[in-house]
């Protein structure tokens, strides 16, 4: 089939592909770290380094930083995050973590972004093993796309750097299924509708034929009116509020279970 007539599985990578939240959460800490050591979150970071997955995830903070994560969109809402957490603001919505995110300014934010990219790399040349431990796949999720590759275009569309992605899709096995011009990456912008209308052009493909999965239901509220199919990753960063509230707005609410039928539907000869 010819890509201008298939249909597109556009994934989201962090939270549909990649379990990423305890990476993520060493990372902004360390960041966070560099920029005002004497932060109370940045305390907390140098006590987690080191330390394997388990030990992340039993930290004080970690379970508020992974209530805050549908809230974001991009590596400096995790100072958001952070800065939240020290003067104890969550849990809270979506409005006020926005109204937070313009006080923080974008002096903040844009130092931010840099430098965590910056320790993520820094994190990653100390020991690539130790750092792929702590971004495990959803491995159902992973087999599934491993199944049905043949019956998608498959690709990403992700705030994720580059680098990062094509390292972790080859430590899952599943690199063959995302060819270079098939993944969108942070450079793309800060929307989705940026990513979606990148990977329209290089495909040749209608919004129409693009079904988008991710975790975020503001990113699927974002690229909705490009007339998308929108699809919510129940298994990734998201709780019974944002499914709630996706089903209500006509979106696919998506389980592991479900997740054949609902993306590929039914194999051939069921």
């Amino acid at each position: 089939m010819a890509e201008s007539q298939a249909e597109v599985l556009a994934l989201d990578f962090d939270g549909v592909i990649s379990d990423s939240v305890v990476e993520s959460f060493v990372v902004a800490g360390r960041t966070l770290a560099r920029l005002d050591p004497g932060a109370a979150a940045a305390r907390a970071a140098l006590e987690l380094e080191g330390g394997d997955a388990a030990a992340v995830r039993s930290h004080p903070l970690y379970g508020d930083f992974l209530d805050l994560m549908p809230l974001g969109n991009r590596a400096e809402d995790f100072g958001v995050a952070l800065r939240l957490l020290e003067q104890g603001r969550a849990p809270i919505e979506q409005p006020e973590f926005d109204a937070f995110r313009e006080e923080l300014g974008p002096d903040f934010l844009q130092k931010f972004h840099r430098v965590f990219y910056e320790e993520r790399a820094a994190l990653r040349s100390a020991g690539l093993g130790g750092w792929l431990a702590l971004l495990e796949p959803f491995e159902p999720f992973v087999e599934l796309l491993r199944r049905r590759a043949e019956d998608r275009i498959l690709t990403v569309a992700t705030a994720k750097d580059r680098a990062s992605i094509e390292l972790l899709l080859d430590a899952y096995g599943i690199a063959e299924l995302f060819p270079g011009e098939r993944i969108v990456d942070k450079e793309a912008g800060r929307s989705k509708r940026a990513h979606l209308g990148l990977l329209g052009r290089r495909l040749g493909v209608a919004y129409a034929q693009i079904t988008f999965i991710d975790d975020k239901l503001n990113h699927l509220e974002d690229v909705a009116g490009l007339g998308v199919r929108c699809a919510l990753a129940g298994w990734g960063y998201n709780g019974p509020r944002e499914r709630q509230r996706a089903a209500r707005q006509g979106f696919l609410v998506c389980d592991l279970a479900s997740a054949e039928e609902d993306l590929f539907g039914a194999p051939a000869g069921v």
